[in-house]
């Protein structure tokens, strides 16, 4: 099977001088609106998971980081407003059940270690 990264540096130009490598962070994935329109109809699943803590969604609060779509399997990847959030079980089990009612498919929640701020979400306390 062929790397698609080695097939990009192998390229070349009409001249036959070696063209230049891209990395694959450089190049931007074209815009799929199916696949938009998966990403936030996820979001509106994901307002049913509630902070019991603060009272208020995890989408509202921002603590989804990043939605990845795949066509077996997806991954969310969120915050916790608390390093060691009580409840942080019950609310990745809640966002797997309710990503999962969407797609029909295994999604993996990953909690990330980076902290939140109010100020993601627009609260200033």
């Amino acid at each position: 099977m062929s790397d698609p990264i080695a097939a990009v540096g192998a390229a070349t130009t009409a001249d036959s001088t070696p063209a230049p490598a891209e990395s694959a962070q450089t190049v931007a994935a074209p815009f799929d609106p199916a696949r938009r329109a998966t990403e936030l109809a996820i979001l509106d699943a994901l307002r049913a998971v509630v902070d019991p803590e603060l009272g208020m969604d995890v989408v509202e609060l921002a603590l989804i980081r990043q939605i990845i779509v795949g066509a077996e399997s997806s991954e969310i990847k969120m915050v916790l407003t608390t390093p060691f959030c009580p409840y942080a079980g019950s609310m990745v089990q809640q966002i797997q059940d309710q990503a999962e009612s969407v797609l029909e498919h295994p999604v993996k929640v990953t909690l990330l270690a980076e902290r939140w701020d109010p100020r993601d979400a627009g609260l200033m306390w």
